[in-house]
């Protein structure tokens, strides 16, 4: 049976990793130590998604370790030698790692650096994949020429129609210190690939999203504002006229390719990942699609001041991506991710 380690099991991503693969009769190895619960307090805490895993899936096992443990992490995949690694675990607050500076860098960059040397020296064949973020394009695509729409802001040069590649510029920008570590882990996943030849991708995500996460005011856009119109409670938008753009892409989705990149493995590629154009939506469009689900008006205030280093329009270009894997693409609607949080929150709440 092949060996898989993710890291991050219990989160979003990490959850839709062992559950997919785990159908696919591979022996996974989940590392969670809860942090999001530390980062974020009880709205944040995992553990109910890691009790369902450990009941449900067969070929799981819960391995209570952080990934800052370096000599931890070594020990562990030198025993294990997994064939495929997925590493999705990170502090994901743009407001939080200002306030914790050396706890975001520490998971963010030190923790991602700690897995590549752990497979470098114990299994250099592995794949590697490492969950990254647009956020490594800091607030430079706000430099691109805007329209203002009725719900939205939109590119006005038709060339970004598709939205943004993976050649924008990282530099001249702020990106949050969030931002700044994960370009940090993003860059030496890529030197891994280059300098060692480790067959390793990073995918720079869009919002990515789906029923089981745990979404909060500081992270996890759409779940969050789900959350908030289903209870009830008040929603803040932070500037911008609650027009600014993001694209939605389903936990399924990223995982599909993720088992497309480990049948045919490249080196040090990076992908932009998304839900593209037809899954984008913003504050406003959003609230509309959700109070269509649930039939409950939505309750919000305005702020006037953004977010630092927030995208006033981010839309994934899915092209490179498509072209080094024709067969991917996304299956999950947005109207169906919608849903499905909305239904998720319900049973929750109930």
């Amino acid at each position: 049976m092949s060996k898989l380690i993710v890291t991050g099991s219990s989160g979003l991503i990490g959850s839709e990793v062992v559950r997919f693969f785990d159908k696919k009769g591979w022996e996974v190895f989940g590392i969670d130590n809860n942090m999001r619960a530390d980062f974020f307090g009880p709205k944040g805490d995992t553990r109910w998604n890691q009790n369902i895993l450990s009941a449900q899936c067969k070929h799981f096992t819960h391995i209570e370790l952080d990934i800052r443990d370096r000599a931890g992490i070594l020990k562990l995949i030198s025993e294990l030698k997994p064939e495929f690694i997925i590493h999705t675990a990170a502090q994901p607050s743009h407001d939080l790692a200002a306030s914790r500076v050396f706890d975001d860098f520490d998971v963010n960059a030190s923790g991602t650096l700690n897995l590549l040397e752990a497979c470098r020296i114990h299994c250099p064949e592995s794949p590697f994949i490492h969950m990254s973020t647009n956020k490594v394009y800091g607030d430079a695509p706000n430099q691109l020429l805007l329209v203002e729409k009725e719900t939205r802001y939109d590119y006005l040069d038709p060339m970004y129609y598709n939205g943004i590649n993976e050649n924008f510029t990282i530099d001249q920008s702020m990106h949050s210190l969030f931002g700044a570590s994960k370009l940090a882990a993003d860059i030496y996943v890529q030197e891994y690939g280059r300098y060692f030849n480790l067959p390793c991708c990073v995918l720079r995500g869009g919002c990515l999203t789906g029923p089981n996460h745990s979404g909060v005011e500081m992270h996890g856009f759409l779940s969050y504002l789900i959350k908030v119109n289903v209870m009830e409670e008040v929603y803040t938008i932070y500037g911008y006229k609650g027009k600014q753009v993001r694209d939605n892409i389903h936990a399924y989705d990223v995982v599909r390719f993720m088992e497309m990149f480990f049948n045919a493995p490249r080196c040090a590629e990076v992908y932009n990942l998304g839900g593209g154009r037809d899954n984008s939506c913003s504050i406003l469009e959003a609230f509309a699609q959700v109070e269509h689900i649930t039939g409950k008006k939505m309750k919000y205030t305005y702020s006037d001041k953004n977010r630092g280093g927030d995208h006033i329009c981010y839309i994934s270009d899915l092209s490179k991506l498509k072209s080094h894997y024709p067969e991917w693409s996304i299956t999950k609607s947005l109207n169906d991710i919608n849903t499905e949080i909305a239904e998720a929150w319900t049973s929750r709440v109930n």
